[in-house]
């Protein structure tokens, strides 16, 4: 459907995002206090994914599920690999996932300065009690990384329905999965478990997937408070499909299916520990919260995309700990907190033989053998406080501070400089591949946040929010470099936001609209002479739009959009032979992305929607000289319950089999994609045994 048709639909109906159930109780956990509380309180743009939702997409990319969101789109890499849009552009390259927080039951997955671009194949969003997304900076609780937006994840619990539930699937390509969960006990003191096993065999050549996650749980009542003991962990074993390169290569079916790269691969794993504990004080204002999380995290994987095509391994240990004390102060609510992490990482680049493409140049400062080998230890140390003040009946202003102190002791395992492993020249310009001598950095950031909130109604609230968000340099910015870089003096990414929103909430209708303008300084890049500099600079501008209406007999209207305009503030050359100019769009960033739906529960035993996804067009350089024409896609799902102990659930993606781009992207002087799969059916059934 062409946008200049849709687009005025989707308007028309002010269609929006199906958050939560409009007969639920809607709650958030990445509040500022931390614990679930109303999200018509909050003002930021939060939108939340239920359990029933989740249920009924039944993602098997987590794409499938955050880009029902208004302001988000993320886009599917080979396999379980993805890149990241939450109220900005899609954001690749060493630093983009920092851009973005990762959450998992209100606390990060990842230590400071060492995300993962790919990072949601680390939690399990596929059982989550809910997923929520904050877009836009974070709030007093959140510090680094929470720039363009949050993601959390609410991992189930002992109230999850039904004492046991086990599901089977198949599909498409070899897909299959298997789903179980069991519970015991109740939340005064139960236990859980989860499991999601899955095997793809990928609908490209040579990109089969084999994807294991396991949760553990125990609950229960402890010195007055409620106490929560986690255990995660991941493991993703990949054949990863590398770009088709060519004009319009994805239209091509046999292009589309075909693997230039059936060498590449990616194997991961990771767990995390978690104690949360959290009690009222009998005090309906009261607030005591503290939480202590161990994580480990390793990965290995070729880099195809490079020429020598070396092997890359980096591992991550880490301990967080936070604190926070929410206390009434006569009308008004303080709330303050402590941050303390520590995490040691590390990464080893190594090429297994001499470089053979590209041309003799190329292949001759590329040598074989180790190009990175160095140790990280990072210590962040975080204070904020925070303070809602009602100014009369209906209007609150919310006010907070946060400190950041990040610090890095970087150890090289190897030569200083860019010589080749056993100290050899590359050439008059040395190698590519440059190493830092032995060196410490440190990274202070104030983020502050005032807020304005008016209850015009029972159901409805504005806001007004002024914000900043932030993020160091990660560690591969300032100690992976190239050429004849010795030392990056880089500085903190900082995003200042200023955001008007209006949020109704009703028993068959809810609906909210907001409006940002932003500004991002000291982004990091890498220019034309190949050094790591953070001097860029972006703006951005946005309306995003959400609705749900229940009408009739058991019919719904949902959809979610956002028309924005993400651009480069700055001129410059950069790495690859781009050149950035000032005022032109950011590369990958659509100027619409609108989803539009209609779901039905014919009686209690059929539920259904039907969905239409629609992705604007975007340019694919930084030059804006290439430009994708953009899609839209439509995907049908129906459940139907047989008996209340079992379900059905029939999935069709790209029910239209359009031809369409994951990714488009032009380098190198030639246009490369992720091509999108074809239509794709899915068959689950479910077992739910009802609880007594």
């Amino acid at each position: 459907m062409p946008s200049r048709f849709l687009v005025p639909l989707l308007l028309a109906a002010s269609v929006a995002q199906g958050a939560a159930a409009i007969d639920q109780p809607t709650e958030v956990v990445v509040t500022a206090a931390r614990r679930a509380e109303a999200r018509l309180e909050v003002a930021a743009s939060v939108s939340r994914l239920s359990a029933e939702e989740l249920r009924l997409v039944g993602a098997s990319h987590a794409s499938e599920s955050l880009n029902r969101i208004a302001g988000v789109m993320i886009q599917r890499g080979s396999g379980q690999e993805s890149l990241t849009a939450i109220r900005s552009p899609v954001l690749a390259g060493p630093g983009a996932c920092g851009t973005f927080l990762l959450l998992e039951d209100g606390m990060p997955i990842r230590p400071v300065g060492s995300c993962n671009v790919n990072s949601l194949f680390e939690v399990d969003t596929g059982q989550a009690q809910s997923i929520e997304v904050l877009r836009g900076p974070g709030l007093a609780v959140q510090g680094a990384n929470a720039v363009h937006g949050i993601i959390n994840v609410l991992s189930p619990t002992i109230d999850d329905p039904g004492p046991v539930r086990l599901s089977l699937e198949g599909g498409a390509y070899g897909f299959r999965r298997l789903q179980l969960a069991a519970v015991a006990g109740s939340a005064a003191d139960g236990y859980g478990a989860w499991g999601n096993f899955t095997h793809d065999g990928g609908f490209r050549a040579d990109s089969p997937v084999e994807d294991g996650k396991l949760s553990l749980l125990h609950q229960r009542q402890w010195r007055g408070g409620d106490l929560r003991l986690r255990f995660a962990g991941t493991v993703l074993n990949q054949e990863t499909a590398g770009f088709v390169r060519g004009r319009d290569a994805y239209r091509d079916a046999d292009l589309a299916r075909s693997n230039p790269n059936p060498e590449a691969f990616r194997d991961a794993w990771s767990t995390r520990l978690a104690a949360l504990w959290s009690r009222n004080d009998d005090c309906e204002r009261c607030d005591t919260d503290l939480r202590l999380l161990l994580r480990r995290s390793q990965m290995q994987f070729l880099q195809h995309f490079l020429l020598g095509k070396p092997l890359e391994h980096n591992a991550q240990d880490s301990v967080a700990f936070s604190a926070l004390v929410a206390r009434p102060w006569g009308a008004a609510t303080w709330r303050a907190g402590l941050d303390l992490e520590a995490a040691a990482s590390s990464l080893l680049e190594v090429q297994a033989a001499p470089t053979l493409e590209g041309s003799a140049a190329a292949r001759a400062i590329r040598p074989a053998g180790r190009h990175y080998d160095y140790d990280v230890d990072a210590l962040t140390s975080a204070g904020f406080a925070a303070l809602s003040l009602p100014l009369g009946a209906r209007l609150v202003a919310d006010a907070s501070l946060r400190a950041d102190v990040t610090h890095y002791s970087y150890d090289n395992r190897m030569r200083d400089g860019n010589v080749a492993e056993d100290g050899s020249a590359c050439g008059a310009g040395g190698c590519l591949y440059s190493r830092p001598a032995d060196r410490s950095d440190r990274f202070v950031n104030l983020t502050p946040r005032l807020a304005l909130g008016w209850r015009a109604s029972d159901g409805d609230r504005a806001w007004l929010a002024a914000a900043r968000g932030f993020r160091p340099p990660e560690t591969t910015e300032l100690y992976r470099l190239q050429r004849q870089q010795r030392v990056a003096g880089l500085e903190s990414e900082r995003l200042s936001s200023l955001e008007l929103g209006w949020r109704h909430e009703s028993r068959r209708q809810a609906w909210s609209i907001a409006a940002y303008t932003m500004r991002k300084s000291n982004v990091i890049l890498r220019d034309a002479d190949g050094l790591n500099v953070s001097d860029g600079r972006t703006t951005h501008r946005g309306v995003e739009y959400e609705y749900r209406l229940r009408f009739g007999s058991g019919w719904r209207v949902e959809a979610a959009g956002a028309i924005t305009r993400h651009r480069y503030d700055f001129s410059r050359s950069i790495d690859g032979g781009e050149t950035i100019v000032a005022g032109r769009d950011v590369d990958t960033a659509p100027r619409q992305m609108h989803r539009a739906a209609l779901g039905w529960q014919a009686s209690r035993n059929w539920d259904g929607e039907l969905e239409l996804l629609h992705v604007g067009a975007y340019f694919a350089d930084a030059a804006n000289l290439n430009r994708y024409p953009g899609h839209t896609l439509a995907n049908l799902r129906l459940a139907w319950r047989a008996s209340p102990a079992l379900r059905a659930t029939l999935r069709i993606t790209n029910l239209a089999d359009r031809a369409y781009a994951d990714r488009a992207d032009f380098a190198q002087g030639d246009w490369r994609y992720f091509p999108g799969r074809g239509r794709s059916a899915f068959l689950e059934f479910e077992y739910l045994k009802p609880a007594n």
